[in-house]
């Protein structure tokens, strides 16, 4: 168990890294250095965990510890003076981070169906989050099929999570994308000086979802193995 939990945090450092790079690359890209200055346009977890030990290695080390799997949180810094003058720059810096868990995914659904394809890999008699191949290969072989399977569910998570368009999570900026710059500048003011939103759109988060990540989890799933749990 001990060993379990110690991979659901690496997976969970290397998911955190990508998505917070991803989000520092897109405002990079968007003419906002603050990120880049800060060392977080990298895959070096290091920057990251300097900007939030708590929240990238102490929370989610006692989690891993007491419930078998981490929570914790990161941030990449931006300039709020750029997002108010850029709020669609801004909005394709929110949705990068998610993106970057998406494409993870994607890379985990793309190896377990090459492995499924070769006979590697085969469906567990149970799935459920984090428990998705199995496989009778020795060696290396049942490390892999843990590591993807954490992989995948993790990111589906992260990805989900932080498309609700709650604050803080990302989706609460990605709809900076669907407005007119005046709006989007009203709607960045009130986000900014409301920090007791944050608190409320994290709690309403974490309920909803649940909702959110079971029937998307249960499409995967099909997807991965159609004969058994398609339509």
């Amino acid at each position: 168990m001990l060993a379990e939990g110690l991979l659901y945090y690496v997976v969970f450092l290397f998911s955190t890294t990508l998505h917070e790079a991803a989000h520092a690359w897109a405002a990079m890209m968007g003419g906002d250095l603050t990120a880049y200055h800060g060392g977080q346009v990298s895959l070096d977890p290091r920057p990251h965990i300097r900007r939030e030990p708590f929240g990238m290695v102490v929370l989610p080390l006692l989690t891993t510890l007491t419930s078998g799997w981490p929570m914790g949180f990161a941030s990449a810094p931006y300039d709020p003076r750029w997002a108010m003058r850029y709020p669609r720059r801004a909005g394709w810096m929110a949705i990068a981070g998610p993106a970057a868990n998406a494409l993870l995914v994607l890379v985990a659904v793309i190896v377990i169906k090459a492995g499924l394809f070769t006979g590697v890999f085969y469906a567990p008699d149970r799935i459920y989050f984090g428990h998705l191949v199995a496989t009778e290969m020795g060696g290396m072989w049942p490390g892999v099929a843990a590591f993807i399977g954490i992989l995948l569910s993790m990111n589906l998570l992260l990805a989900v999570l932080n498309l609700i368009p709650l604050p803080p999570l990302d989706g609460s900026a990605a709809v900076l994308l669907l407005m007119p710059a005046s709006t989007a500048n009203r709607y960045q003011q009130i986000i900014w000086t409301s920090p007791m939103l944050g608190m409320v759109g994290m709690l309403a988060a974490w309920r909803a979802v649940d909702y959110a990540f079971a029937p998307v989890f249960s499409t995967v799933v099909a997807f991965l193995y159609p004969a058994l749990y398609g339509a």
